[in-house]
């Protein structure tokens, strides 16, 4: 079988420049002193094949080089080295926004993307109020409005309502359906599988192992931006789970220039402790988690608020927990968290968290901070069977004899 999408050995470099720890001794010296660069690879030496029909799931922890592999494939940026061969029509839904004119209407911007798919206008109007009626009637009543007033949620549901009903070839979609409520990425996920009956290839970046395992017959796993492993889906998720618990509990950066993060926020710390009881060596069902962060902010008078993310293994969100706004200043912003004891089920979790402006924009998603397992424990029972669902509280549930008559 003729492959769609070929990659050899591509790899991505950048040059980012190292923060100097002393401040220069004079404001000549900071003039003419020439930058430090470090070279980052973000992927390397990445190969791979995919036939007509192929699902392929892409996915490792933050940083591993996921979102730099899609531009790639994209055309959006060009590898350093490396080669890349992908025949046919590809529609991408990347980070939000891209693909958009942000002068244009919603309306405008559907037959833009269109024509740069080389549809023709017919083709497009064709597939019209199929993508609109798609978005929803959110998009409808801002459909003649420049999309640069839209939300990241609109533009979440316009894009992927383009992506997937432009008939591409190859659908290239990153995790930006994290941003749509539950209700429209249920919605997409199923429009996915739609397109993939079709024999159309797709390739699907996402923490969600449910929805991958659902939805590829193939799986790569990227760390680091090396390949792990490349194949049936079924093997490579059952090797990323397995090497998932090694719990994660700390991350300490001295040095902001090597913390994660961008020019607005960065990861100083962030730890998880377990209220271990008596001897014990592993969390279980009945200890609390505190969760301490501490994070560098870049600018001043930001209103800024931490939303929070527990997720399943899997990749399903458990519950999310936010701080409440706080207007802020430059320098190192620090939060505390405890969730209480007998509330999460045995089980393996990651946490995430965001860092939000103005309780909408988010400044920058730190994903996997932490990944971490709960053991069961359970006493004054004769069942052991796995203890169904991913919360286990213990409510105040009376039971009592009102009466002997029958």
């Amino acid at each position: 079988m003729n492959s769609i999408v070929s990659v050899s050995s591509i790899s991505k470099k950048y040059q980012l420049p190292l923060s100097n720890k002393e401040v220069p001794k004079s404001f000549v010296n900071k003039i003419f002193k020439k930058k430090e660069l470090v070279e980052y690879w973000a992927v390397k030496d990445v190969s791979f094949t995919l036939n007509k029909g192929d699902k392929l799931g892409i996915i490792g922890n933050n940083g591993a080089g996921k979102s730099t592999l899609l531009k790639i494939l994209s055309k959006i940026t060009k590898p350093t080295t490396g080669k890349v061969d992908i025949r046919g029509k590809v529609a991408s839904l990347l980070e939000v926004g891209t693909g958009f004119h942000p002068e244009l209407s919603g309306r405008d911007n559907i037959y833009l993307n269109g024509a740069i798919l080389g549809m023709s206008k017919k083709q497009i109007t064709q597939q019209f109020d199929e993508i609109v009626e798609f978005a929803g009637d959110q998009i409808i009543k801002f459909l003649d409005t420049p999309v640069k007033r839209y939300s990241s949620g609109m533009y979440v549901r316009l894009g992927f309502a383009i992506s997937a009903h432009l008939d591409p070839d190859i659908l290239i979609v990153d995790e930006v359906l994290a941003v749509g409520d539950a209700d429209f990425q249920k919605k997409s996920l199923g429009k996915m599988k739609e397109v993939a009956s079709k024999e159309k290839t797709i390739l699907f970046v996402s923490h969600n192992l449910t929805a991958v395992a659902n939805l590829c017959n193939k799986t790569l796993h990227l760390e680091k931006g090396y390949v792990k492993q490349f194949g049936e889906t079924g093997e490579v998720l059952n090797n990323y789970l397995s090497a998932m618990q090694n719990n994660l509990l700390e991350q300490s950066f001295d040095h902001i220039e090597e913390a994660p993060g961008n020019d607005l926020v960065r990861l100083k710390y962030a730890k998880l402790t377990p209220a271990l009881i008596g001897n014990q060596l592993i969390a279980d069902v009945r200890n609390s988690l505190k969760i301490d962060i501490e994070f560098w902010n870049l600018l001043d008078d930001q209103n800024l608020n931490i939303s929070l993310h527990i997720f399943a293994s899997t990749g399903e969100c458990i519950f999310n927990v936010g701080t409440q706004p706080k207007l802020l200043n430059k320098g190192v912003v620090q939060a505390s968290l405890t969730i209480p004891g007998y509330f999460l089920n045995d089980g393996n979790y990651l946490v995430s968290f965001m860092i939000v402006k103005d309780k909408s924009i988010v400044l920058f998603n730190f994903e996997e901070v932490f990944n971490f397992e709960i053991a069961d424990f359970r006493e004054d029972t004769t069942w052991y069977g796995k203890w169904p669902g991913y919360v286990r509280p213990q409510f105040n549930f009376p039971i009592q004899q009102v009466s002997q008559k029958i």
